[in-house]
């Protein structure tokens, strides 16, 4: 299978995946579980917040709106997660 094309956007699509997979939204590809690790969860939502802050001006009218997209739809599902604990 080949991998995706290395630019901005499969970066953010990474490490929101990432932050996914740690909250439960998504199984863990090798065993089908879904684990909860919501302190790791926020840290991959921060590093793409950090992204953001660190990128202003410089991405694309495309890669502004993903990143602004995932973004918030990573933090709603985070502050649904947290809140079921």
């Amino acid at each position: 299978m080949p991998l995706p094309e290395v630019n901005f956007n499969s970066l953010i699509f990474s490490l929101s995946s990432s932050a996914l997979l740690n909250m439960g939204d998504i199984a863990e590809p090798q065993t089908g579980e879904r684990k909860k690790d919501l302190p790791m969860a926020k840290y991959s939502i921060d590093i793409i917040s950090m992204l953001q802050e660190k990128t202003k001006g410089n991405l694309t009218e495309e890669e502004h709106k993903f990143l602004d997209s995932i973004l918030a739809d990573l933090r709603l599902r985070y502050v649904k997660a947290a809140k079921k604990q």
